[in-house]
């Protein structure tokens, strides 16, 4: 005896049924001090973020910050200690195989370096070391060493051998005085670009200008960024978001 009971189809769009995915949920705005950064973060982990950098002193200079707001390094909880500086182990890694080359390259107009240098630097070394250069990674644990915005950031500086390397013939480096100058001073740039007025300095201490340090546009920022990430998922890594 036959059943003339209606079943519904397996498959719904034979039923004229669509079933659509949801959408992702909305990105959660990610902030370095009161800057909103969402749109130049290439990597993300459950404590930190890593950010291009809207004046870098070299090509590579990049952020690694924690995602809360703390404002010095002993205010991080050791989970978020280990996190950071793994991050900044992570991207290390991935500016070497961007930026490091078994040989010496042509040398970029250190300091005045073009997007060409951030963006096409050449083909990288497969090696998982770093023979073609080296790196300068800096932390302004508060005001009085130089740090200007209230966020903890590690400085990750790529030095290129032939190219952005500290010479070898003079026994100083100049990164280190740029980073104490205007050149480095991220919070400087950041105030400059999107609050058109810095905070007042504090007691007799002058504020540090250079008016002709121009600040990069976003788009340029941006694709930079995806730049890294692209790096990191030939690494195997994930880039989070």
């Amino acid at each position: 005896m036959s059943s003339n009971t209606t079943h519904p189809s397996a498959d719904p769009q034979q039923d004229g049924q669509l079933h659509h995915q949801p959408p992702p949920p909305p990105q959660k705005p990610i902030f370095f001090g009161p800057f909103e950064v969402t749109n130049q973060v290439f990597l993300t982990t459950p404590h930190s973020f890593a950010l291009v950098n809207l004046k870098p002193l070299l090509p590579g200079h990049v952020l690694v910050c924690p995602l809360r707001p703390h404002q010095r390094l002993t205010d991080l909880s050791p989970a978020e200690v280990t996190d950071l500086f793994s991050a900044v182990q992570r991207v290390q890694r991935m500016l070497a195989r961007h930026y490091f080359h078994p040989q010496p390259v042509p040398p970029a107009s250190f300091p005045n370096s073009t997007s060409e240098d951030y963006l096409h630097p050449g083909p990288p070394t497969s090696s998982s070391t770093t023979p073609g250069g080296a790196f300068n990674i800096a932390l302004q644990d508060g005001p009085e060493a130089g740090q200007t915005v209230p966020h903890v950031h590690v400085h990750v500086i790529p030095r290129i051998v032939g190219s952005t390397a500290k010479p070898a013939s003079t026994p100083s480096d100049a990164i280190y005085e740029q980073m104490a100058g205007e050149a480095g001073n991220v919070g400087g740039a950041l105030y400059d670009t999107f609050l058109r007025a810095r905070p007042r300095p504090g007691g007799s201490f002058p504020p540090i200008e250079d008016a002709e340090r121009v600040a990069r546009g976003m788009a340029e920022m941006e694709e930079e960024a995806e730049v890294y990430k692209r790096v990191l998922e030939e690494m195997g890594e994930e880039v989070g978001r």
